[in-house]
C-alpha cells in the first residue's frame, strides 16, 4: 500500500508537499485520474484521485476519509536520552514509531554525552517509518530539553515513569508491565529513559518527589535505545493483545 503525507487539507483536496509530489509523480509515476492514500499525520487516512500531477504541487480531491487509521488504544511519550552514537537514536525513533508511540521528547541529563540533537532528521525518519508501518498519526517530536524541565512539564495526569538502576528501600522498583497493570488511571503514559551514565542522584531525586515511580525492565543491563524500545514494546503488547 502506497501511503502519502500532507499537512495541507482543506475544501475536500489534499496537496501534497515538493517531496512527496516528486515521488509521486516522478518515482511512481502517478497521473491524474489515479487513485492515492495520504495520510494527514493527525490520525486520518483519506483515499483520493488525483486531479494534478505536477512534481512540484500534486492535488487530489477526497473520495473518502478513514479516522483513526492504524491507530492505538493509549496515549504514550517516551522521554528519551539521545545516545552519544546518533545512529542509535535514531534505530529508535523508527521502531517506535513502527511499534506505536504519540511522543517522542529527546531529553539531556546531566550524565548526557550528546548534548545536541537535530530534530529535523528525527522528523524525518518519524514520517517514513509512520508510513511503512501504515498508521495515520505521525508522533510528535519535541525540541530537546533538560530531564529535570521534562519532570516539571511532565502531565500529572498520567502515569510517569522512570526506569533506572537507582533502587533503595524507600523506593522499590516493580517491572513496568506490573506497574501498569496496577494503573487505574487513563491509558497515558510517560516513560522517562537515561543516558548511558544512568540518571543523576537529583534528577532521580527530582523524579521521584514529582511523582515518578521507579520501574526496572527486567535483569538484563540494556542499552539506551535497547531500554526504550522495550518500554515501548511493553505497553503495546498489554494494552493491544
Amino acid at each position: 500500500m502506497e501511503l502519502f503525507y500532507s499537512d495541507h487539507i482543506e475544501e475536500g483536496l489534499c496537496c501534497l508537499g515538493e517531496d512527496e509530489s516528486l515521488h509521486c509523480v516522478r518515482v511512481l509515476r502517478h497521473k491524474p485520474s489515479d487513485e492515492i492514500d495520504i495520510i494527514d499525520g493527525k490520525g486520518n487516512l483519506y483515499h483520493c484521485r488525483l486531479v494534478e500531477a505536477s512534481p512540484k504541487r500534486a492535488v487530489a480531491t477526497i473520495l473518502h476519509k478513514t479516522p483513526s487509521w492504524g491507530s492505538h488504544p493509549y496515549k504514550l511519550r517516551m522521554a528519551v536520552c539521545p545516545t552519544k552514537n546518533i545512529d542509535r537514536f535514531e534505530w529508535f525513533t523508527e521502531k517506535a514509531t513502527e511499534i506505536g508511540v504519540d511522543v517522542i521528547s529527546p531529553v539531556i541529563g546531566e550524565h548526557s554525552e550528546r548534548k545536541v540533537l537535530k530534530t529535523e532528521r528525527i522528523r524525518k525518519l518519524a514520517l517514513s517509518a509512520t508510513k511503512q508501518s501504515l498508521k495515520g498519526a505521525l508522533p510528535v517530536i519535541e525540541e530537546a530539553a533538560s530531564v529535570k524541565e521534562l519532570i516539571k512539564g511532565a502531565d500529572p495526569g498520567s502515569l510517569r515513569l522512570i526506569a533506572c538502576c537507582f533502587e533503595d528501600e524507600r523506593h522499590p522498583r516493580m517491572s513496568i508491565a506490573e506497574t501498569i497493570r496496577g494503573w487505574e488511571g487513563p491509558a497515558d503514559y510517560t516513560v522517562l529513559i537515561g543516558p548511558e551514565g544512568d540518571f543523576s542522584p537529583g534528577e532521580l531525586k527530582a523524579a521521584l518527589e514529582a511523582g515518578f515511580i521507579p520501574v526496572h525492565l527486567g535483569q538484563s543491563r540494556l542499552r539506551t535505545e535497547t531500554a526504550a524500545l522495550l518500554a515501548v514494546q511493553s505497553v503495546y503488547l498489554l494494552k493491544t493483545l
